[in-house]
């Protein structure tokens, strides 16, 4: 099976290694302030799911501070100025609060030399005209990526986790954002309490509807955080987590699922390791990928789909 792999298709573009920056905007949620809800989802974190991001600092420190978190996995001969980053503002809702002080900021960033890409993490029930409007001119600028936090398409499991919007507004802002040439990339999480492997994968059929409306897919193991609703909730139930055998079969079948040119993102996830409750084996990043690779590489010998991959 052919899978497009962001690193991949990052090494063609910019001809050599891109590396995220994950930065803050100062943003918070409709679903913290009251707006939509005032607990967050409930899988959702003190960090907003963007535990490995900058505090909210002037954009110059925030960037200078996480290039030092980064900057080793680049070939030690490469010298700063050929370096390459994508800013990724990825806690919280990076569409939501005051459009002027957003367009200042993701324009001092995107203006950059050395940001090849603005990637942007928001809901889908955020984007307004006048922010649909700031993200067309900042991507006239360099790519802007924005990345939908979906999660599941089955109503019953989002209710449950606190979401705080229907499906339908999903497949509006996909629309919206598409007409405006904007690359948009949509994050699944696989194991929500209560969902099949059949559900998970319904999940991913719809989201492999849209081509070639959705650019990219982001598969995310559900981790189970101290200091979240989620996390309270185990303590008390216990409620069954994936384990790795289980995670990464249908990872393979997910994959199988995806159009040829929608580009994986993301197929497992971290989480810090003080955070995290469950499940204890996705601390072992390095081990769960070896296995991916090896559960694909049977999938190709066997025919059981026609996609290859390089992850």
């Amino acid at each position: 099976m052919i899978i497009r792999t962001i690193s991949e298709e990052l090494k063609k573009t910019y001809c050599g290694k891109v590396l995220k920056l994950s930065l803050s905007a100062g943003c918070t949620c409709p679903n913290r302030d009251g707006t939509v809800g005032t607990d967050g989802c409930s899988f959702c974190s003190e960090g907003g799911s963007g535990d490995f991001a900058a505090s909210f600092a002037p954009a110059e420190d925030q960037i200078r501070e996480a290039k030092k978190r980064v900057d080793a996995k680049f070939p030690k001969t490469m010298p700063p100025e050929d370096r390459k980053y994508i800013a990724y503002f990825q806690s919280f809702t990076n569409t939501y609060g005051d459009a002027d002080r957003l367009r200042k900021l993701y324009t001092e960033v995107i203006r950059r030399p050395e940001i090849v890409i603005l990637s942007i993490a928001t809901r889908p029930d955020c984007l307004d005209g006048e922010i649909m409007e700031m993200l067309a001119d900042l991507n006239r600028i360099k790519p802007v990526w924005v990345e939908l936090g979906l999660q599941t398409i089955h109503q019953s499991t989002a209710d449950n986790f606190g979401r705080g919007y229907a499906l339908g507004v999903f497949a509006e802002a996909v629309r919206k954002l598409k007409a405006a040439g904007i690359t948009v990339i949509v994050h699944l999480i696989l194991g929500l309490p209560g969902e099949t492997a059949e559900d998970m994968l319904a999940s991913v059929r719809y989201i492999a509807s849209f081509r070639p409306q959705i650019d990219g897919v982001k598969l995310q193991l559900l981790h189970v955080l101290k200091g979240t609703r989620m996390g309270a909730d185990y303590a008390r139930e216990q409620f069954p987590v994936m384990t790795m055998e289980e995670y990464t079969d249908l990872v393979v079948r997910c994959l199988q699922l995806l159009p040829e040119e929608m580009i994986v993102h993301r197929m497992t996830g971290d989480a810090p390791k003080k955070l995290l409750i469950a499940p204890a084996w996705s601390a072992d990043k390095k081990r769960v990928l070896n296995l991916l690779r090896q559960k694909i590489r049977e999938a190709e010998r066997t025919g059981g789909a026609e996609r290859s991959s390089k992850i």
